[in-house]
């Protein structure tokens, strides 16, 4: 395996600068035209159509509308996978500048436009350059909002029908600053969990309560029951989350209704502190309602596992961030309880999840909304000067991995 010297650092920059402008169009294009989970068809073959326009090797259909692009360098028999999502969130945007969503309760308001736009700024880079060893897959998912696009796209053969040694992925983070980069190795976005509970008493007039089965002070009792879970159940230096976000009950106010309905979210790193928690909480649901006469229906999706990145990987990405940014622009990422499908990659292959920062909104130009540059809110926008650094972190890594033995 030949390892020739890689471009400049500057060099690579300047070239992957000379072309933002094209890739900052193509993004904000993405931005004005946003689809949800598993319905990303324009947007899957605007990106097949600019991969094809590179020479690079297009294959589509996986996880629905998934794509991989395949760019072959010299012979080598490493290769890597490099994870762009693509889905939009269903929010209704507040910015009100040339490029925001034409579309009424649909908005790219996680930076996903942004994400493709950086891993195509690199494609078209290394279709260009292709000095190194081996293969680049350019995977961009669908779904990754809550619709497990991960999950679909290695369902229909992501790994089999392109091995990759490693995978990488890369998300926007706001409040971190441009040009600044985190990663760390374990677990950094927690598991996704939904629970939906279904209390069962016995209707009555409100006037009359001990004629019936009142569920109402069963789910209250139920709901500040499950933060005893938290707090004397998993241990201390445990993490876990348990949010109850949904009650459902009654139709007139001088009823007592027969059921009420709770829903929520669970949220650890770990699957000993899940086990623990769904176990603990149906027990407490079940036992409460028979304290009180009343019973109900327990129900515990498992969605996203944690995300966990491998020690190996998170330090190659570690350095090859040292490289691009410099080691004082290279930060300790702070673990999250939010959730990430990139979790289900990272069960199959090594790898690592890292982010680079998005800077604090003040690059929205007028029109912009009112709420803060945050993820998931409608006044939110991907800052375009992220491109060139995020290409070549992506180039870098994959030239490096595939220079590595």
């Amino acid at each position: 395996m030949s390892h020739e010297p890689l471009v400049s650092l500057p060099a690579l920059l300047s070239d992957l600068t000379d072309h933002a402008e094209a890739i900052r169009a193509f993004r904000r294009d993405l931005h004005a035209h946003p689809e949800l989970s598993f319905e990303e068809e324009r947007t899957s073959d605007r990106i097949a159509h600019a991969l094809r326009s590179w020479g690079i090797e297009v294959h589509t259909g996986l996880g629905k509308t998934g794509l991989v692009g395949v760019i072959q360098g010299r012979p080598g028999k490493r290769s890597i996978g490099l994870r762009a999502d693509m889905d939009a969130l269903p929010i209704t945007e507040r910015n009100t500048f040339p490029h925001a969503s034409r579309f009424h309760g649909r908005m790219h308001a996680c930076g996903h436009d942004g994400h493709v736009a950086m891993l195509l700024a690199a494609a078209q880079y290394l279709a260009a350059h292709r000095d190194f060893d081996g293969t680049v897959n350019l995977v961009f998912q669908p779904a990754e909002e809550g619709g497990g696009g991960a999950a679909a796209m290695m369902r229909d053969g992501l790994f089999d029908r392109f091995p990759m040694d490693a995978i990488f992925g890369m998300h926007n983070w706001p409040g971190l600053r441009v040009g600044e980069l985190a990663v760390k190795p374990g677990p950094c976005f927690a598991s996704s969990n939904e629970f939906c509970i279904v209390v069962k008493g016995k209707g009555a007039h409100a006037a009359m309560p001990h004629l019936g089965v009142d569920p109402i002070p069963v789910a209250c009792q139920m709901v500040l029951g499950f933060q005893t879970i938290l707090t004397r159940n998993v241990r201390p230096i445990d993490t876990g989350v348990i949010s109850v976000t949904m009650i459902e009950a009654g139709e007139a106010t001088n009823v007592v209704p027969d059921y009420v309905t709770i829903q929520g979210t669970v949220r650890t790193f770990t699957p000993d502190v899940l086990d623990l928690i769904e176990e603990r909480m149906r027990a407490l649901a079940e036992h409460t309602c028979a304290a009180f006469g009343a019973t109900c229906e327990f129900e515990f999706n498992r969605n996203y596992p944690a995300t966990i990145n491998h020690d190996d990987e998170a330090a190659f990405v570690r350095d090859v961030m040292t490289e691009v940014a410099g080691a004082d622009k290279v930060l300790e990422f702070e673990p999250t309880m939010g959730a990430e499908d990139f979790s289900f990659y990272l069960q199959a292959k090594p790898g690592a999840y890292f982010v680079i920062g998005n800077g604090d909104g003040l690059h929205r130009t007028s029109g912009h909304g009112l709420g803060p540059c945050t993820l998931h809110n409608p006044s939110y926008d991907f800052n375009d000067e992220l491109i060139p650094l995020g290409a070549a972190l992506w180039v870098r890594l994959a030239q490096r991995w595939l220079a590595s033995s």
